[in-house]
C-alpha cells in the first residue's frame, strides 16, 4: 500500500485528475447505483473550494494594497484595458462563429426556480449594490465584487499601519493560499465525484445530443485562446507570443479546467506570475481582479447560447444588432460574478435583445446546465489562463518601452 501511495504521489496533479476523471466515468456507466456515495466527494471538494476562495481573495488583495509603497510602478491601467478588450473580442468571435455555424436547440426544462436579471440596468444596479455589500455577508455569499472592494479599501487604510500588522496580514494571505493548495490536492477525488454526478444526472446521451453546440462553444473558446489572445499579446510585446500562451494554458488553464473555479486557481496563477518574473505589486492585484472581471469564456457562452435560441426560433438578426450583442455579452460577462448562477443566468438578458420570451430563454439556460460539465470547464480554463497572459503582456510591454530584454522562450 505504501509503495502504491508513493507512486501515486509521484504523478503530476493533472495525471491524477485524469485518472479520477476516467474512474468517475467508468463508475457512472457501469455501476451507478452501487457507486452513488461517490457523489459526496464532489460536493465536499466544491464546498471546500467555495469556503476558502473568498477568504483568500480578501487577504490577498488587502495584503498587496497595504504593502504597496508610494512611487512603485504598476501596470493596472494596461491590464484592465486588456481584460476588457479580450472579453469584448471573445463575444464578437462567438457572434461571428454562430452565424457561420448556426446551431438549433431542442429546448428543455431544467432551470425552474431561478430568476434571471430583468435588464442591463438591473445587472449594473446589482453590481453597484454588491460593491457596498456588508463585508461579512460578501464573504459568506462569495460576492467577489464586494470582497474586492472591501479588500482594496482596507488595504489602503492599512498602508500606514505598523510593519508587524502588515506582516500578520501577509501571513494570513499565505496561509489561505496554502489551504487552497491542500484542497486542490484532493482534486482527483473531487473530479471523480463531480463527473459521476453529471453523467448519472444527465446521461452521456444528453451531452452527445448537444454535440454541435458544444463544438461551437469549445471551438470559439479555442480560437480566442490560440488566435485572438496571441494577436493581442503580439501587438503589446512584438515577439512570438505562443511560448507564453502555451505556458499559461498548460500551468494555469489545465488546473482551472478541472477545478472549474477561477478564484480557487488564484494561487496557481500567482505562482506562475512569480515564475515569469513579473512585478508582484501588479499581479497580486490583477490576478484576483481578473478572476472577477476577465470573463472571455463567459462572453462566449452568453453569445453562443443566445444566438442558438435565435436560430432555433428563426429570428433574423442584422449586423448592428449582432455588434450590440457582442458589447452586451461583454458587459454581462464582467457582471457574471455578481449574479447568482454566473454566465448562464445572464442568457435571458441577452435573449431579451431579440424579443425572446423569458420562458424560452430559461429553457436555453436548462440546456446550459446539461452541457455545463464541459462548458464551464473550458470557460474557466480560458478565463483563468488569460489573467496571467494579459498581466504578463502588459508588463512585458513596459519592459520593451524601457529597452529591457524580453526573453519569452526563457520565461516560458
Amino acid at each position: 500500500m505504501k509503495r502504491q501511495l508513493k507512486k501515486w504521489s509521484q504523478l503530476s496533479l493533472v495525471k491524477q485528475i485524469i485518472i479520477g476523471l476516467i474512474i468517475g466515468i467508468i463508475l457512472a456507466v457501469t455501476i451507478p447505483e452501487i457507486a452513488k456515495p461517490v457523489v459526496i466527494l464532489g460536493s465536499l471538494f466544491v464546498g471546500a473550494l467555495k469556503a476558502i476562495a473568498p477568504i483568500l481573495v480578501l487577504f490577498l488583495v488587502m495584503s498587496a494594497i497595504a504593502q504597496h509603497k508610494r512611487g512603485q510602478k504598476t501596470n493596472m491601467k494596461s491590464i484592465i484595458s486588456l481584460y476588457l478588450l479580450g472579453t469584448f473580442l471573445a463575444g464578437l468571435v462567438a457572434v461571428v462563429v454562430s452565424f457561420i455555424f448556426p446551431v438549433s436547440l431542442t429546448l428543455t426544462k431544467g432551470a425552474e426556480g431561478v430568476t434571471p436579471p430583468g435588464g442591463v440596468v438591473e445587472v449594473l444596479k446589482s453590481l453597484l449594490m454588491n460593491v457596498v455589500d456588508n463585508p461579512v455577508k460578501a464573504i459568506y455569499n462569495a460576492n467577489y465584487i464586494g470582497i474586492l472592494a472591501w479588500a482594496v479599501l482596507l488595504g489602503m487604510a492599512l498602508r500606514n499601519a505598523a510593519d508587524t500588522t502588515k506582516t500578520m496580514i501577509t501571513n494570513f494571505s499565505d496561509a489561505a493560499a496554502r489551504l487552497v493548495a491542500w484542497v486542490i490536492k484532493f482534486a482527483p477525488l473531487g473530479i471523480m465525484g463531480l463527473v459521476f454526478e453529471s453523467i448519472t444526472a444527465n446521461g452521456i446521451h444528453a451531452l452527445m445530443g448537444y454535440g454541435k453546440l458544444l463544438a461551437v462553444l469549445i471551438g470559439c473558446m479555442a480560437f480566442v485562446a490560440l488566435v485572438v489572445n496571441p494577436v493581442i499579446v503580439f501587438i503589446n510585446i512584438r515577439q512570438n507570443p505562443y511560448p507564453l500562451v502555451f505556458k499559461c494554458l498548460k500551468e494555469s488553464g489545465i488546473t482551472a479546467f478541472f477545478t472549474r473555479s477561477s478564484a480557487s486557481n488564484i494561487p496557481v496563477n500567482m505562482r506562475l506570475c512569480e515564475d515569469l518574473g513579473l512585478n508582484k505589486d501588479s499581479y497580486s492585484v490583477s490576478i484576483p481582479l481578473g478572476a472577477t472581471i476577465n470573463m472571455a469564456g463567459a462572453a462566449v457562452t452568453i453569445s453562443v447560447l443566445t444566438l442558438a435560441a435565435v436560430h432555433t426560433l428563426n429570428i433574423q438578426v442584422d449586423i448592428p444588432t449582432a455588434i450590440i450583442l457582442s458589447v452586451l455579452s461583454a458587459i454581462c460577462a464582467c457582471g457574471a460574478s455578481g449574479v447568482a448562477g454566473g454566465s448562464l443566468l445572464l442568457i435571458p438578458l441577452a435573449c431579451n435583445l431579440f424579443g425572446i420570451s423569458s420562458d424560452v430563454a430559461m429553457q436555453v439556460v436548462g440546456v446550459g446546465f446539461i452541457i455545463g460539465v464541459l462548458q464551464d470547464s473550458f470557460e474557466t480554463a480560458l478565463n483563468s489562463s488569460t489573467d496571467v497572459l494579459f498581466t504578463a503582456a502588459a508588463e512585458y510591454k513596459e519592459w520593451r518601452k524601457e529597452g529591457k530584454k524580453i526573453d519569452i522562450h526563457k520565461a516560458a
